[in-house]
């Protein structure tokens, strides 16, 4: 069921169930909400998932990290005038472009008893609600992950 919600708020429900695997794994959680974000028409329950993969599989990407801090940072900001950008970024492993290429694809996996349809349903989501979802690798370490959400603001 969709309603008109704020990104910022669906995100601060689900923290609380990232709090256990945050101190299991050592990990350090930061987030940088943008103020005044725009309403957008969502099903809580879809966004709230696919914040949730992207999390855990951020905090995944960490897991074989020994030489730095294990961060997660999640942010919210407008993205151009239509939408709200969300990132997920860790400090982990990064990805090749070979693994760029593939990440979206059902049935792929950079992990080893992973079954390759996260991001697959998770970019499924997003499409669904007519943002889209993409990655990039980070100078340096880890990869950020970020979806757009479209809002009615920009006509």
């Amino acid at each position: 069921m969709r309603q008109r919600l704020n990104i910022n708020d669906v995100i601060l429900e689900i923290l609380p169930l990232l709090q256990a695997e945050l101190l299991r794994r050592e990990a350090k959680l930061e987030t940088e909400l943008a103020d005044g974000l725009p309403a957008v028409e969502m099903d809580r329950v879809q966004i709230q998932q696919l914040l949730m993969n992207l999390m855990v599989n951020a905090l995944d990407a960490m897991n074989a990290v020994t030489d730095r801090p294990h961060v997660l940072r999640i942010r919210t900001s407008a993205h151009e005038s239509e939408a709200v950008l969300v990132s997920v970024q860790d400090s982990g492993m990064g990805l090749s472009p070979e693994q760029m290429e593939r990440l979206f694809d059902a049935f792929y996996s950079t992990k080893a008893d992973g079954m390759g349809m996260g991001l697959s349903i998770s970019r499924s989501i997003a499409e669904a609600h007519g943002g889209r979802l993409w990655a990039e690798s980070n100078g340096g370490h880890g990869a950020t992950f970020r979806f757009t959400l479209p809002t009615d603001e920009g006509g």
